[in-house]
Order: structure tokens, then sequence, then C-alpha cells
């Protein structure tokens, strides 16, 4: 499988689409990307009740369409009746990997009941060399890399806490903790990183050079201010995750840094 993420190439990927400017995870979104010229979108999978893989952030359908409820309590006929709020339907994962092939999805597989559904579209869109997958779950991305062999994925919760434990220990200890984290040789190719997680900074200087010593590129989300992307860029960042994909790309270079969009 080729390599979608790489050290020292950053990268925008436009979050649920670019969700400021369009309806998050809409076929309007990913159209507007692509014709804009993003190759590299952030979305989310659900499974419903009959195991079909759709794109949507959240559980339920109360926030972002005309109706309310668990999507795991719909099945996919049943859900081809919602309507998202810009009018749209809501995408199964196989349409959009189909509709827009030269784009890479990076998909947060957003429950354990969704891993055989996704893994399932990916395989029918064929698009496992497009695809990255990301969880917080570790089981859930070791089940997605046994479904999916050589398919791009991110790391878990844990295996970013263990990389920000070996950010702060030196010797054998800092050696252990980052051979017990998965790396290129796993089909790990990213770690995907908030700046903080409950009052703690995760993205260190410590954090990319250790995880970029495993060969893992390091992106940062939900960004959406220039000059923190500046700031982050400038530490040594992989990767932007905003949702105003327009805005960072066209801001950025002129100041004269070179990104993949």
């Amino acid at each position: 499988m080729p390599r979608l993420y790489s050290v020292g190439e950053p990268v925008i990927l436009a979050h649920r689409g670019g969700a400021v400017d369009y309806a998050e995870n809409s076929p309007e979104a990913f159209a507007a990307m692509r014709d804009l010229g993003f190759r590299y979108i952030e979305t989310d999978a659900r499974a419903t009740s009959d195991g079909v893989a759709v794109l949507c952030h959240d559980e339920t359908l109360d926030r972002t369409t005309d109706s309310k409820g668990p999507i795991s309590g719909r099945t996919w006929r049943e859900l081809q009746q919602v309507r998202g709020k810009d009018g749209n339907g809501i995408l199964r994962v196989d349409e959009a990997l189909k509709a827009y092939p030269d784009v890479v999805f990076n998909i947060d597989a957003k429950s354990d009941r969704v891993v055989v559904p996704l893994a399932r579209a990916i395989r029918v869109g064929d698009a496992r060399d497009r695809v990255c997958v990301a969880s917080f779950s570790e089981r859930r991305l070791r089940r997605l890399r046994g479904f999916l062999p050589g398919v791009a994925s991110s790391l878990g919760a844990g295996s970013v806490a263990r990389i920000a434990a070996a950010a702060r220990t030196f010797g054998p200890v800092r050696s252990r903790l980052l051979a017990s984290v998965p790396g290129p040789g796993d089909g790990v190719q990213v770690a995907q990183v908030p700046l903080r997680a409950r009052g703690v900074s995760v993205l260190t200087q410590g954090f990319l050079k250790a995880a970029h010593s495993r060969g893992i590129a390091v992106h940062v989300w939900t960004i959406d201010d220039v000059a923190a992307a500046t700031r982050l860029l400038d530490m040594g960042v992989d990767g932007i995750v905003t949702d105003v994909p327009e805005l960072m790309r066209d801001a950025l270079r002129d100041l004269g840094y070179e990104l993949a969009s």
C-alpha cells in the first residue's frame, strides 16, 4: 500500500469536508473540496441496524438532520428517507468512495458495530490504497487492520498516551514505551491528536520527536486559526485538520508554507 501521510510532508485535511463552509459530511462538502483541489478529507462512519456503513459524526440524527434518534436504530432503507438540514441525504461510505475516486478519505470509525460494515465498504469501493482508518479505540483499530491488511491507520488513544509518556523519559524506559507502539510495519502512518486532552498538553516538541522516531507522522485537530497553524508547522507538525480548509490553505501558502491539500 502507498504511504498516504509522511513525516516532513505537511498536509491539510478538510475536517468533515470543511464543516464551517458546508454541511458536514455531505455530498456538497465533498464535491466542493474536490473542486477546490483538496485531496485529503476527514470524515466519520457509523453503522445502521442492518450493517451499512454511513457517514455521520454523531451517534444520533438530532443535530444534523430533520429526524431524531440513534443511527443504529434505523435500517439503511429507513435512513434513506432522512434529510440533512442542508436538504441532502446521508451518504453510504461505499457511495462516497466511488463518487470521489481521487480523494484520500481519513475515516474515523465511531463505534464497534461499524468495524465490519466499514471494512466491507472499503473493500467494495476498492479503496484500501486511499483510506486511512482512525479511532480512539485501540481494539477497534486492531480489528480494522486485521480485516484490511496493509491499510493505512492512525494510532488509538492508548498508543498516543505511550508516545506522550516516552517523550518525558529517557533510555531503556523510553525505548520500551516506543517499541510498544504499533508503527509503519503494522500499517500505522499517523498520530492524529488534539493540542490538549483533559487539561494536559498532548502536542509537544518531545511528542513530535518521539513519534517521528517511529516513522509516524503527526496531525493536529481541529485548528481553524492561521497563527496557531503556523506555530504548529514551525514545530514540525505534519498535518493540520481544519474546518476552514480553503482559508487555511490560502493563508498559509501566502505566508510561504509548502503544503499538500
